[in-house]
Order: structure tokens, then C-alpha cells, then sequence
């Protein structure tokens, strides 16, 4: 599958999603996002029932601002709708591949457990 552009329209309906959403965000005078492009295409080529979405910093600055963007490129991937990696960097391709293989292998229903007694501990306080 190719990557798909995303857009401050198509943003949260897509990360909300069921499955694995991964979501690299760049611009184009980025030199790092730029060298990082190829590896990421290639995993999506790889991975075709995982959503690969790009999203332009420069065209999308409201929603980089509000997802505190503060380095590109940044990776973010989600699963299920939950939020469960986020770095700043390029990464090689060997790491890209290391990083979709923990979000597959990930059990939802621990993360789900941890997240809302996480929650409740908070409401506590």
C-alpha cells in the first residue's frame, strides 16, 4: 500500500481507526524527511494492512502546533486509536521494521487495562 496524505480534515477519522496507523510528519525543505521518505514507502510497500500516512507540517501548521510538532521528521503510530510510540528523528530501515513488528506484536486489551487504572489513579488525586 502507499502512504496517503493527511490533512487536518482526514487526521482523526484516520488514526481513530481500527488496526496500525503509522504517521510521518515532515516538510518538504526538510533534508532528513526527505532521506527518511524512501525507507518509510518501502515499509508501506511491505506492510499493506497498516495505514502509512504523511502529514505536511507546513500545509497542516495548526494541527502540528496542536500535536506539539516540534522536530522533523516525526514518526507517531497508533493502534486501535491509541497513541503508542512517538519520536523524533529519521530512523534506518532495519529500526522502521523493529518498530511495526512491537506495535503488531502489542497486546490492546493490556494497553486498554493500563491506560484506565492510569486514569482512575488520576481521578484519585
Amino acid at each position: 500500500m502507499s502512504t496517503v496524505e493527511l490533512t487536518s480534515e482526514t487526521f482523526e477519522q484516520t488514526v481513530l481507526g481500527e488496526g496500525i496507523v503509522l504517521v510521518d510528519f515532515w516538510a518538504d525543505w526538510c533534508g532528513p524527511c526527505k532521506a527518511f521518505a524512501p525507507i518509510y514507502d518501502a515499509s508501506s510497500e511491505q506492510n499493506p494492512d497498516i495505514v502509512y500516512g504523511k502529514l505536511d507540517t507546513e500545509a497542516e501548521r495548526e494541527l502540528s502546533a496542536a500535536l506539539e510538532i516540534q522536530a522533523i521528521p516525526t514518526l507517531m503510530i497508533f493502534r486501535d486509536g491509541i497513541g503508542i510510540f512517538r519520536q523524533a528523528g529519521a530512523l534506518p530501515g532495519p529500526a522502521l521494521d523493529d518498530l511495526v513488528s512491537q506495535a503488531r506484536a502489542l497486546n490492546m486489551d493490556e494497553v486498554r487495562a493500563s491506560l484506565e487504572a492510569g486514569e482512575e489513579a488520576a481521578e484519585q488525586r
